[in-house]
């Protein structure tokens, strides 16, 4: 058995030795015992000191005794200090033998002696003598100690101190000091980990202090939710001047020879089903609407308002797959969008089955999206594509070096270029479009068409540059991955790989300039098709979403209906870098700064309350997942702005958000105001025409017909030209309110949901939606209400941005 220490009792207390009177109090009181006075013994107050503070007298005999030489100085003189009138006879001592402190001459005259006993006891050493052996860690411990408790034994009453009370200027200063410091201390440890904290603190010692986050930015949203956005433009600006080029695929030009001009008879079958559409009304904050309802034709626009200049437009058929036309950064030239929407409101398609038909690619003018070039101007749509390979689930152009000047001079047949699209087909195969500038293409129609009937709109039948296939040269031309649902192009220069999903999980990347003869085939019409270079099973069923890394192309990351989200390093496939099972995702973003990724999320696996849109770190910094925004419905789309460090997305609900990611390069645990970052930008609901609040229910009908014959939309647009005393206003307090108390009603159409693209809805029924009034997200310019009241920049601004993804 172990024995016991014997525990001592707190109130068996040792006491204290007496401790001797020094020489100099002996002197001083005649003899006398010390702590004796005329009056009697005296028993000072004990005050506690403060821990690793030294008091005066030590700091002046530490600076002597740094400050001596070897020779001893002259003794200070007492009379020039007190003066020739005083004395210092008759002072009282403590128990301790040391003077009370009266006044401060008393305190000078104390501290006088004391250097005077310290510079006569000091002597030089000797040249033959060496230095003294260090003493022991122990035994410099335990003198510590003795002295830290003889000082807290000797302190002196504070209250009879009266000369040593301090002014109210130097309480002021010290406060203010404090609270700074105090400031400090708790924005390190609330936005930072405990890893860099030390850090942060050695920094700001060292001179380099932390900017301070305080008050609110001139937009109205708080300087800490400002803070990184402020650091994306230069990032992303010295970014794409690495990785982008001014020119890529020259050979890959458009040609009028390729180029056949349709008659309204022969595009009939690819044409949207849907002559006009549905009614709806728009309430924008801040302005008294009427409550007009309006109805657009196919392939029409209502003028965009005078104040917000919103567009709106009717593509006659719910939006699956849209992009935006990049073009080089700063330049004032017209902004272009490509969509594809299904031929039918009711149309449905299975995932697991190959299929063809007729589809119809459109591209719509949106004009010069600039608020210094006047009033924006009405949208059209500029040509469309017909095509016989099923409907199209995705779509991307080539980030950079496709585009020219519409001025740009080119020997017949050649055109000007305006991009590079590629687009992924339900029949499994990619084909990659070479598009020209609207204004080639009118002038080649007026050439070709003379005489005849001039047709209302630029339909044309074209011979696409590249068809991306998965297989092989002796494998024919039958796919068997299945339909292709997501498509990504390598995001840095020279643009030569596309990155392709598959319903079977297969990753396809293709080489696009490749001179190998098992990779490239000519095609007996002069296009080209291309085989994958690499091909590897990411995962067990449909890779819903692919997307590639922008600072690395090295790494890609993939999420699949097997509810997994995977990292990939491409020099290492035979296993993903990470993999996280959570939900099933709908579609990923990957910003630039950071190693992780945004994802929307289906709400059909998710936890309560965990619904909505997450950053998920990829696995090098091991930080938990962000809870970006809460959402009670499926998010079926998300896109980021490298330029504004932010994300918006779109429900199931009919509501767009946008939402100011923090610095997520730091541990996201300890993030501020959450809530404060997303905001609204527009909301659709589904209500009776004959009342404008929408008391009455909504119908549970799965038809668009019976839907639309009692029922309108109504879009209630936020003014997004000033956030402030945004998160008391309306349209955020309806969000947060629809995001505890949001009520779905999954047996009817969701008529009103946002969905931009990337695959069909989860379950047997497919519910096409009506993507009626896109908000456009200017991908060149500061142009949109939100864009420029996040980043206002001194003068005009030089970088595109990023388009926030949006509904239609």
């Amino acid at each position: 058995m172990p024995r016991r220490k014997p525990v001592r009792s707190r109130k068996s207390k040792r006491k204290r030795p007496a401790r001797k009177c020094p020489a100099w109090a002996e002197a001083e009181g005649g003899g006398e015992a010390a702590g004796t006075s005329e009056n009697g013994p005296t028993s000072p107050m004990k005050v506690p000191k403060k821990r690793g503070r030294k008091s005066k007298a030590e700091l002046l005999l530490l600076t002597l005794s740094q400050g001596l030489d070897c020779q001893a100085p002259e003794p200070i003189c007492v009379q020039k200090v007190l003066g020739s009138n005083e004395a210092p006879d008759g002072l009282e001592a403590t128990p301790s033998g040391r003077p009370k402190r009266r006044a401060a001459k008393v305190a000078l005259l104390y501290l006088q002696e004391l250097a005077e006993e310290l510079t006569s006891v000091y002597q030089p050493l000797a040249p033959n003598e060496g230095p003294q052996e260090p003493e022991s860690d122990g035994s410099r411990k335990k003198r510590r100690s003795r002295r830290r408790k003889e000082e807290e034994a000797d302190d002196d009453d504070l209250s009879q101190d009266v000369d040593f009370v301090p002014s109210e200027e130097v309480l002021l200063e010290a406060a203010e000091e404090e609270e700074e410091s105090d400031v400090l201390l708790s924005e390190v440890s609330e936005s930072e980990p405990e890893a860099v904290r030390g850090h942060t603190l050695r920094m700001q010692s060292a001179g380099k202090s932390k900017p301070q986050c305080r008050g609110l930015a001139p937009n109205g949203f708080h300087n800490s939710i400002m803070a990184p956005v402020w650091k994306c433009p230069s990032i992303t600006h010295s970014l794409r001047d690495q990785h982008y080029s001014p020119w890529e695929f020259p050979d890959w030009l458009p040609s009028t020879r390729k180029w056949t001009f349709l008659s309204e008879s022969e595009c009939a079958q690819y044409l949207p089903g849907e002559m006009k559409s549905p009614l709806f009304s728009i309430q924008r904050e801040g302005i008294e609407e009427d409550g007009v309802l309006y109805r657009i034709n196919r392939f029409n626009s209502l003028q965009p308002h005078e104040e917000r200049l919103d567009v709106s437009f009717f593509v006659g058929g719910p939006v699956w797959a849209m992009e935006w036309c990049p073009c080089p950064e700063g330049s004032a030239a017209p902004q272009y969008v490509a969509l594809y929407c299904n031929k039918g409101m009711d149309e449905r398609h299975s995932l697991a089955e190959l299929h063809t038909g007729p589809a119809l690619l459109q591209l719509w003018a949106l004009g010069i999206l600039q608020p210094e070039a006047g009033s924006a101007t009405k949208a059209r749509l500029a040509y469309a594509i017909t095509a016989d390979h099923g409907c199209i689930w995705d779509m991307k152009f080539c980030p950079s070096g496709a585009w020219e000047l519409p001025t740009t001079c080119r020997k017949p047949p050649q055109m000007s270029r305006l991009g590079l699209l590629a687009a992924a087909f339900s029949d499994g195969k990619v084909l990659v479009y070479s598009l020209p500038h609207p204004e080639g293409l009118l002038a080649h129609k007026r050439a070709q068409v003379k005489g005849g009937p001039f047709p209302k709109h630029t339909i044309c039948k074209v011979q696409c540059i590249a068809t991306l296939q998965v297989g092989s040269i002796q494998a024919g031309n039958s796919s068997e991955c299945g339909q292709c649902f997501s498509l990504s192009w390598m995001p840095s220069k020279p643009h030569q790989h596309l990155a392709a999903g598959f319903y079977d999980g297969t990753v396809a990347i293709w080489n696009l300039p490749t001179k190998s003869l098992l990779q490239r085939v000519r095609q007996p019409d002069g296009s080209l098709k291309i085989y994958p270079f690499r091909c590897f099973l990411a995962h067990d069923h449909a890779v819903r979403s692919i997307e590639w890394c922008k600072v690395n192309s090295n790494f890609l990351v993939t999420a699949g209906n097997d509810r997994k989200i995977k990292f990939w390093d491409l020099r290492r496939l035979y296993e993903p870098i990470n993999s996280i099972k959570r939900f099933l995702t709908t579609e990923i973003t990957w910003l630039l700064p950071y190693n992780g990724v945004t994802v929307a999320q289906d709400n059909c696996y998710a936890s309560y309350g965990l619904c909505g849109i997450h950053y998920i770190d990829a696995g090098y910094l091991g930080f938990k997942a962000y809870f970006v925004a809460p959402r009670k419905g499926t998010v079926w789309s998300i896109s980021s702005s490298d330029w504004l460090n932010a994300v918006a997305a779109g429900d199931i609900t009919g509501e767009l958000l946008a939402a100011v990611l923090p610095d997520l390069a730091m541990n996201p645990l300890n993030i501020k105001r959450p809530s404060e970052r997303r905001f609204p930008i527009y909301k659709a609901d589904l209500v009776p025409c004959s009342s404008a609040g929408g008391e009455e229910p909504r119908p549970k009908t799965r038809t668009y017909s019976e839907m639309t014959k009692d029922h309108c939309l109504r879009f209630q647009d936020t003014d997004l030209r000033s956030f402030q005393n945004f998160f008391s206003r309306e349209p955020t307090r309806r969000m947060h309110e629809q995001e505890v108390k949001a009520e779905l009603s999954l047996d009817r159409m969701q008529l009103e949901s946002i969905h931009k693209g990337g695959g069909q809805p989860r379950g047997p029924v497919s519910s096409p939606k009506e993507e009626l009034r896109p908000m456009f997200w200017s991908d060149e310019c500061c142009s949109d209400l939100l864009l420029r009241q996040l980043v206002t920049p001194p003068g005009p601004h030089p970088y595109e941005l990023r388009p926030l993804a949006g509904p239609a």
